[in-house]
C-alpha cells in the first residue's frame, strides 16, 4: 500500500475528535441506501415489503391467517394482521416495551434465535426500525391480551409512551406509515409493484388471504390461492402453451422445506422465479443452482436410460433442458445467509446438495411414472440443444465480426468519434429517413446513430438461432459489442454452457441506449419489439441503466417568429394559452421524418432540451409476464391487459 509523509503540524488533524458517532437510527438515516438498496422507487417500495414481511413471518409461525394492505389518498400505507401482534411488555434490559425496541433499535428482534421464530425472511432484525426511520410518521397499534395498544412516532422517534387506547377480543398489529419526502426522490406508492408482491406472497403462503384497498381509485382486491406456488406456475404459463400439467412436489430434509412446481411450454424461453423464506433472490443462490444441476442431470440420465440420446451424442446443457421451462423454486430454512440486507441471493452452501438431492427424488419420479410427459420434454431438449448449437455459431460470427475494429461495426451505423463509453449515446431510430435526420441532427462527437428498417424480430415467440440471424438484431447486437445473454444464476451440468459466456456488460459501447420511434402505434410496436429483445436477450443493460426512451414532440406550435413545441395534447392546450397570436399554426407530427434536423436536435436529441425515459425493472415477474401476455400469440390475456390499462397508460415502461 502507498503511503505519503504528512507535513509536521498537520499530524494532529485527524483525531478522536473527527469521527462522527451516529446514535440509534441516525444511521439510517445519513444512509438510507445501505440498508434498503436506494432513495428511488425500488427503496419506497422496499419499505412496504419489510412491514408486510412482518406479518409474513407470523404466517410462517402459525398464527396468522389475514393481512389487509390499505394505500391511503396521501400514499402514506396501513398493514393489519391477525397474528399475535408485537409484544407490548417491558424488555428487561433496555426497559423498554418490546414494540418500541423493535421499532427504533437496529439489530433488535426475534429473529437471532431467541425463539420467537423458526422460520423468518427478515434476517438481519433491521427491518421496521428502518422503515419507521425512513417515515415521516409511523402509528403502531397492537391488539393483544384483550387489550388495544397505541404508539406513534416521527421520523424513527417515539412522540408518545405506549398506551392502551380500547379493548379487543383479537389479537394482531396495525402499522400505518408514511415514507419521508426529505429521504426519498418521490414518495408516491405503485399499486402494481404493491399488488404484484401481495399476489406473490399469497401464492407463496396458501394458508393466508390478503386483501388490498386502494383508497385513491376505489379498487380493492383479495388474493388467496389454495394451488399454492403450482397455481403460480399456472398463472405465469397462462399466456403459453403448455405441454403438460404442473409437476409439484414438497419435502422436508434437515429442517428445511423445499417446494418445487414446474412446467414446460411449447415456448423458447425459460422462466424461473427463486425464492427464501418468501423472500424473492432476484440474484438466485445455492437454491437455485441446485434445482438447475438437478434438473440438468436427471433429464441426461432419463434420455440416456430411454435411449433417446445415444451413445455418440453429447448431453444436455442446462439451458436446453430450461428451454420453456417455467418454475418456481421456494426454500424455507432456519437461518438464511442472505447477501445483503436487500436480500437478492441466497449463499448457504448446505441448502444446494439438498434442493440437488430432493429435487433429483422428485423427479425422476415424475418421469418414470409419465412416460408420454417425459418423451416429450425430452424431445424438446434434444431440439433446443442443435438449435442451440446453430445460435453458438451465429452468436460466434458476431462477436468475431465484432472484434474487428471498424468493419465489425453494421455498415448502416453512423458512429461518434469519442471511444469513452460513458460519454457515448447510441440512438436507435426508426426508419432510413428519420435516421438520415437523425445523423444531420446529432453531435457526431459523442451520439451515434443506427436505424431499424421496419420491425424486428419478435424473439418472444421464436427460437435464439433465428433472432441471431435477423438482420436487424444482428446489426444491433454488433453495434453494442456486449453479446447476448438470456441465463441467469449457474449450476448447469453436461456440456455447452450457459448463454452468459457470450456476453460481457464491459464491452458496451454506448452507455446511453436510446430508443427513438415515431410517436404512433407502429412507433409503439417497434419499441416494445426493441424492449423485448433487451429484457430477454440484454437484461443487465437495461438493469443498469443504460436504456432511455426519446419523447419526441406530437406537436409544433408557430406563433408569429415564436417557435413551441408540445409533447401531449394536454401541453398542446397550455402552449395555446400562453401565445399571444390569434389561429397560430399547428403541425402535428406523424412520425420523425417530418422534423428537420435542426427541430430533431432541438427537441429530441439534445441534451440541453429534450426529456427522455428510463426503463427500468422493477419487478422481474411483473416484466416477464407484462412481456409474454404483449408478445405471445394467447388473444384473451391480452386483451385483458389492455383493457385494464388503457386508459391509464401513455407509453409501456417496463
Amino acid at each position: 500500500m502507498a503511503t505519503q509523509a504528512v507535513p509536521k503540524g498537520k499530524q494532529d488533524a485527524y483525531n478522536a475528535k473527527q469521527l462522527q458517532v451516529l446514535k440509534g437510527l441516525e444511521a439510517v438515516r445519513k444512509r438510507p441506501a445501505m440498508y434498503i438498496g436506494d432513495t428511488s422507487v425500488r427503496g419506497l417500495h422496499h419499505l412496504f415489503v419489510e412491514v408486510v414481511d412482518n406479518s409474513i413471518d407470523e404466517v410462517l409461525a402459525g398464527f396468522c391467517t389475514q393481512i389487509d394492505v390499505v394505500l391511503h389518498p396521501d400514499h402514506s400505507i396501513t398493514v393489519e394482521d391477525n397474528g399475535r401482534g408485537f409484544p407490548v411488555d417491558i424488555h428487561p434490559e433496555v426497559k423498554k416495551p418490546g414494540v418500541e425496541v423493535a421499532m427504533t433499535m437496529l439489530h433488535a428482534g426475534s429473529k437471532f434465535g431467541g425463539g420467537g421464530y423458526k422460520v423468518t425472511g427478515g434476517l438481519h432484525g433491521v427491518g421496521v426500525s428502518v422503515v419507521n426511520a425512513l417515515s415521516e410518521s409511523l402509528v403502531v397499534q397492537v391488539a393483544r391480551d384483550g387489550k388495544l395498544y397505541e404508539q406513534k412516532y416521527k421520523r424513527g422517534e417515539a412522540v408518545t409512551p405506549l398506551k392502551v387506547v380500547g379493548k379487543s377480543k383479537h389479537t394482531g398489529s396495525v402499522v400505518t406509515f408514511k415514507p419521508d419526502t426529505k429521504i426519498f426522490e418521490a414518495t408516491e406508492f405503485h399499486p402494481d409493484l404493491i399488488t404484484a408482491r401481495l399476489r406473490e406472497l399469497a401464492y407463496l403462503n396458501r394458508e393466508v388471504t390478503i386483501t388490498f384497498k386502494n383508497e385513491i381509485t376505489g379498487d380493492q382486491e383479495q388474493f388467496h390461492y389454495k394451488g399454492g406456488i403450482a397455481a403460480f406456475v399456472e398463472h405465469l404459463n397462462r399466456t403459453r402453451e403448455p405441454m403438460h400439467r404442473v409437476v409439484y412436489f414438497n419435502r422436508e430434509r434437515d429442517g428445511m422445506q423445499v417446494e418445487i412446481a414446474l412446467q414446460y411450454n411449447s415456448g423458447y424461453l425459460e422462466s424461473i422465479h427463486s425464492y427464501a423464506n418468501n423472500i424473492h433472490t432476484t440474484e438466485g443462490g445455492t437454491h437455485l443452482s441446485g434445482f438447475k444441476t438437478a434438473l440438468t442431470r436427471v433429464l441426461n440420465n432419463y434420455a440416456r436410460k430411454s435411449n433417446l440420446l445415444k451413445e455418440k451424442d453429447p448431453n444436455f446443457g442446462g439451458e436446453d433442458v430450461r428451454e420453456g421451462l417455467t418454475a418456481v423454486i421456494s426454500v424455507k430454512l432456519m437461518n438464511p445467509q442472505f447477501e445483503g440486507q436487500t436480500k437478492t441471493k441466497l449463499g448457504n452452501s448446505e441448502v444446494e446438495g439438498l434442493v440437488n438431492s430432493i429435487v433429483g427424488e422428485g423427479l425422476s419420479e415424475y418421469l418414470e411414472e409419465n412416460p408420454p410427459v417425459a418423451r416429450r420434454i425430452i424431445d424438446k431438449a434434444i431440439t433446443a440443444a442443435r438449435a442451440r448449437e446453430a445460435a453458438r455459431k451465429a452468436a460466434d460470427l458476431i462477436k468475431r465480426k465484432s472484434a474487428l475494429e471498424n468493419s465489425g461495426l453494421p455498415g448502416k451505423l453512423w458512429d461518434c468519434s469519442e471511444r469513452d463509453p460513458e460519454k457515448c449515446e447510441l440512438f436507435i431510430v426508426e426508419g432510413q429517413s428519420a435516421g438520415g435526420s437523425a445523423k444531420q441532427a446529432r453531435d457526431s462527437r459523442h451520439q451515434a446513430v443506427l436505424p431499424i428498417q421496419g420491425k424486428i424480430l419478435n424473439v418472444e415467440k421464436n427460437r435464439e438461432d433465428k433472432a441471431l440471424n435477423n438482420r436487424e438484431i444482428v446489426a444491433l447486437v454488433s453495434a453494442l459489442g456486449t453479446g447476448i445473454t438470456r441465463s441467469e444464476g449457474n449450476g448447469d451440468n453436461g456440456n455447452g454452457g450457459s448463454r452468459a459466456e457470450h456476453f460481457d456488460l464491459s464491452r458496451l459501447r454506448y452507455h446511453r441506449i436510446i430508443i427513438m420511434t415515431d410517436a404512433d402505434v407502429d412507433g409503439a410496436h417497434i419499441r416494445t419489439l426493441l424492449l423485448t429483445f433487451f429484457f430477454r436477450y440484454m437484461r443487465p443493460v437495461i438493469e443498469h441503466g443504460h436504456v432511455y426512451i426519446a419523447q419526441p414532440p406530437l406537436y409544433r406550435v408557430r406563433a408569429g417568429k415564436e417557435m413551441r413545441y408540445a409533447y401531449s395534447d394536454a401541453e398542446l392546450q397550455r402552449v395555446l394559452k400562453q401565445v399571444n397570436v390569434k389561429n397560430p399554426e399547428i403541425q402535428r407530427y406523424k412520425g420523425l421524418a417530418e422534423m428537420d434536423a435542426e427541430q430533431l436536435a432541438d427537441t429530441t436529441m439534445d441534451p440541453r432540451n429534450r426529456a427522455l425515459t428510463l426503463v427500468t425493472i422493477e419487478d422481474a415477474v411483473a416484466a416477464d409476464e407484462i412481456f409474454s401476455t404483449l408478445m405471445s400469440d394467447a388473444v384473451e390475456p391480452r386483451r385483458e391487459f389492455i383493457s385494464k390499462y388503457a386508459k391509464e397508460t401513455k407509453n409501456l415502461d417496463i
